[in-house]
């Protein structure tokens, strides 16, 4: 059974609601998944570089614990010619199951096609995304008691995909920034907070220096933030974000931001905690939810060595079950997970252990 977010609501509540809204925001507005005879279909798209062996982790530990879940799978890759023909069956197949699991596809940097990564959401309109950034017991870090979400805008910011040479030697890159995502992003965040009983809301930006892009950003964040008396608000510039992050990461709470922004800052919240091999994702639209690695990298220098930590990915489907809302499955597997890293001991190079994926993912199916 999924969520059911109806509410008690006036026809005059719903009109007042809508016109404050030009684009639908919070969780009660989404369309959730189906489930077909106890069991639901998912797309799963593994991704280049360890892509398949974290996803092969994911299907072992799911298997192991019965979770009533079906994979439709999709060898969607940034490597090859024939992903576009594979990107639309891919999105074909989210459009139908309305929630995925998925690991990072790789983009070329000099030449190819632009990143499908981007093209998915943008084409679902998956606007939101989420990474929790949190310390997991037993694993070494230089800060303690770091717990905070990063909240990216999806959708435009200069991942617009909106630039061209206008001459030889000069490129000309627009950053879009709009009012209505603006504000849908930014109601998110509150919304996350107050769902999560969460104090505070960071609004990270460059308002200083790009006055008209990133002053509408912080402007539309600071007029939505009085919509919710009870969460406290402040500002701050991103250099200065990533300055205060790597001194006093226990400051922040829940933090909201533009694309290109959240690229980075997710990646300086995955070192804080001991890198991305176990930082969570997910991306929320009103219809389709994507969960992947929150700290996007393909790995293709370890791909094939079975070495690769799956906790990232075996993390994003925890959060995709409790999406689901087999909240009893998700804890299961979260416990099982933390229980090897934290008391077992068993991990990978990248947390300075030496265990293969292999023995890894076998540790955590006997914790279940």
């Amino acid at each position: 059974m999924f969520r059911s977010f109806a509410r008690q609501t006036t026809l005059k509540q719903v009109a007042s609601r809508l016109s404050a809204r030009s684009m639908s925001t919070v969780v009660e507005d989404s369309i959730g998944p189906k489930c077909y005879g106890g069991t639901y279909t998912v797309t799963l798209i593994p991704g280049d570089g360890i892509g398949q062996e974290t996803a092969a982790s994911v299907k072992a530990v799911f298997e192991a614990s019965k979770v009533p879940v079906e994979f439709e799978q999709f060898d969607l890759s940034g490597f090859t010619d024939e992903g576009d023909n594979l990107l639309q069956g891919a999105l074909a197949s989210l459009r139908r199951n309305k929630v995925g699991l998925k690991g990072i596809l790789y983009t070329p940097i000099r030449r190819g096609h632009s990143s499908f990564n981007v093209a998915m959401r943008k084409e679902l309109d998956i606007y939101a995304s989420v990474a929790h950034c949190k310390n997991i017991p037993g694993i070494d870090s230089r800060h303690k008691d770091v717990d905070f979400v990063i909240i990216r805008e999806n959708t435009e910011g200069e991942y617009s995909g909106l630039e061209h040479q206008s001459v030889p030697g000069v490129v000309e890159s627009l950053k879009i920034i709009t009012r209505p995502k603006t504000e849908r992003i930014a109601r998110y965040a509150f919304d996350y907070a107050l769902r999560n009983n969460r104090k505070k809301v960071t609004i990270v930006h460059k308002a200083n220096i790009m006055k008209l892009a990133d002053g509408l950003f912080l402007n539309t964040c600071r007029a939505v933030a009085k919509e919710y008396p009870s969460i406290q608000h402040n500002d701050m510039i991103v250099d200065n974000t990533a300055m205060q992050l790597v001194g006093k990461p226990q400051q922040f709470d829940v933090m909201v931001m533009p694309n290109l922004y959240g690229s980075i800052v997710s990646n300086i919240g995955a070192g804080l905690i001991g890198g991305p091999g176990i930082v969570p994702g997910a991306n929320y639209g009103r219809e389709f939810a994507i969960f992947e690695p929150g700290s996007r990298h393909v790995a293709k220098d370890i791909q094939g060595r079975n070495t690769a930590n799956p906790s990232s990915l075996i993390l994003s489907s925890v959060m995709m079950l409790r999406h689901l809302q087999l909240n009893e499955h998700a804890d299961k597997i979260e416990k099982a997970v933390s229980k090897t890293l934290s008391i077992d001991g068993v991990r990978t190079p990248d947390l300075g252990g030496s265990h293969s994926t292999t023995e890894f993912t076998n540790a955590v199916i006997r914790n279940l």
